[in-house]
């Protein structure tokens, strides 16, 4: 598969690996104490990776409006980087972005045509072209813009996924008004309102029994189309035909057609064009963020929640985490909130503090505008406030030693297992069984006993005590008493702490 070259890029990608495992600083917490949802600040490179032992395959649906790259100034943002520089801010954020995704999770990203064209070929490489799923046109005007003989109508939202399946799962839209005054019930039908639809279909998978002529109450006679054969076989269409579910128009004659019921429709299938009309456009978005922060502090190019509300509805469903790492103004936090969602989002500038948090305050406190009126929302919930902290590694490689047990327990079990850690399935010094390993961890006096020797160094006393897996094992800690041979006898290996962490 083709990739996209840059400068930079043999260095960029190494990035990620290279990025800290920071701690998140828990700074307060904002409406009910037992909530879920996190905003943290701090660099989004280092907070995605601070995220991976605890959230690793977690997350359903990605949601990121990163920089444009428009070479043009912002004050919240520096959105006038060079292109190179602007792959390698991306390109690592992606590959941790596709390690907190679940295996049917997606990924959508909102551009212009500065960087989406791009933007699509790393997402290409990163979640592999065979994942990708759509490029959503946004209408984000309501008119053409006037500075320019040729202006821009729309954004792109680009749709991946980890899995090539992801997409039939996706929840259908509600059935519009619009779409509903297409339903008549022009035969009277006692089931209500239908509307009638193409009976015909490609040949390339078609069978000799859909290949036969129809015959109209008049006694017209219908072949299929030429190069077209019928959807349906010719059995499955005489069952419809007797259920009164085909259509040969007012005089009995016309070519003949499928009822669809509206009774039987739970929604309808979403398509790649999203006009404003529908989710909302740039003026919507810049009234709402007006309303939330006065008329001196609006953000340049907020969306609109009732886009975000789109995606959402889409890819989730009530429960489901939902992570956006280029957080802006908070509105895919606030959107998530009133529609049920759990949450992460993350920013590294100061208006993590004065914008989003006081956002969803006014969220928790029932807050009227966007979606609020549509969803029914009253209020309530919270999230908890993060700060970025320090590495759980010093400047010499060695682990700080005020890193607790869980900490490192989050972090060794992501770098052996690469899941996130489940500390209520754990039994210290075992952390967990994968695939049929055990995983253990020998640190900070776990076995009550910090002597070189003894809680932290595997001995024959140590493996006696730990609890007991019939299978394979590995042993994280900081020293090993027995020799590759006794080790291989054992079914165990020994992996050393700090070093076989920082380099696995």
């Amino acid at each position: 598969m083709p990739t996209l070259r840059w400068l930079t890029r043999e260095e960029d990608l190494k990035a990620a690996g290279r990025a800290p495992y920071r701690l998140l600083e828990h700074v307060e917490t904002y409406g009910e104490p037992e909530t879920d949802n996190m905003i943290i600040q701090g660099d989004n490179l280092d907070g995605l990776k601070a995220l991976l032992p605890y959230y690793a395959g977690q997350v359903k649906c990605v949601y990121i409006d990163p920089p444009y790259n428009t070479r043009s100034a912002f004050e919240h943002y520096d959105d006038n980087l060079e292109h190179a520089k602007w792959l390698s801010m991306m390109y690592p954020r992606l590959e941790i972005l596709r390690e907190l995704l679940s295996e049917d999770g997606s990924i959508w990203v909102t551009l212009d045509d500065n960087e989406a064209h791009y933007m699509k070929v790393i997402m290409d490489e990163i979640f592999g072209r065979k994942n990708f799923i759509a490029t959503i046109s946004w209408q984000k005007r309501t008119s053409p813009d006037n500075r320019l003989r040729l202006g821009d109508a729309f954004d792109t939202i680009l749709v991946s996924s980890k899995d090539t399946n992801v997409s039939k799962n996706f929840n259908q839209l509600d059935i519009t008004d619009s779409r509903k005054q297409n339903f008549k019930n022009l035969d009277d039908d006692p089931r209500g309102q239908w509307a009638s639809t193409d009976f015909t279909g490609m040949t390339g998978h078609a069978t000799p029994s859909q290949f036969y002529t129809i015959v109209s109450p008049t006694g017209k006679k219908f072949p299929p189309p030429s190069g077209r054969c019928w959807a349906l076989a010719e059995e499955t269409f005489k069952k419809l035909l007797r259920d009164n579910k085909v259509w040969f128009g007012k005089s009995g004659n016309s070519r003949p057609r499928l009822k669809r019921f509206l009774s039987e429709m739970e929604g309808q299938n979403a398509w790649t064009w999203w006009p404003n009309t529908e989710v909302g456009h740039t003026q919507e978005s810049k009234k709402e963020i007006k309303n939330i922060f006065g008329d001196e502090d609006i953000f340049d190019t907020p969306k609109p929640e009732r886009l975000i509300q789109r995606v959402l509805h889409i890819a989730t469903n009530p429960g489901d985490l939902v992570l956006d790492s280029f957080l802006g103004s908070g509105t895919t936090a606030a959107v998530a909130h009133k529609m049920g969602r759990r949450y992460i989002g993350m920013e590294i500038g100061e208006h993590a503090v004065t914008h989003c948090v006081p956002r969803l305050q006014k969220v928790i406190a029932g807050e009227q505008g966007g979606i609020s009126k549509a969803v029914n929302w009253q209020g309530g919930g919270g999230f908890r406030f993060y700060r970025l902290g320090e590495p759980i590694f010093a400047e010499d490689g060695s682990i700080r030693p005020d890193i607790t047990f869980t900490q490192l327990a989050a972090h060794v079990w992501f770098t052996e297992t690469h899941t996130h850690w489940k500390a209520d399935k754990a039994r210290p010094p075992l952390l967990g069984v994968h695939n049929g390993t055990a995983c253990y961890l020998l640190y900070n006096g776990v076995l009550k006993d910090k002597s070189a020797s003894g809680g932290n160094a595997l001995n024959t006393k140590i493996l006696d005590s730990l609890p007991v897996h019939d299978g394979p094992k590995v042993v994280y800690g900081a020293r090993c008493l027995f020799n590759e041979a006794r080790l291989k006898a054992l079914g165990l290996i020994f992996r050393h702490t700090p070093y076989d962490i920082k380099g696995r």
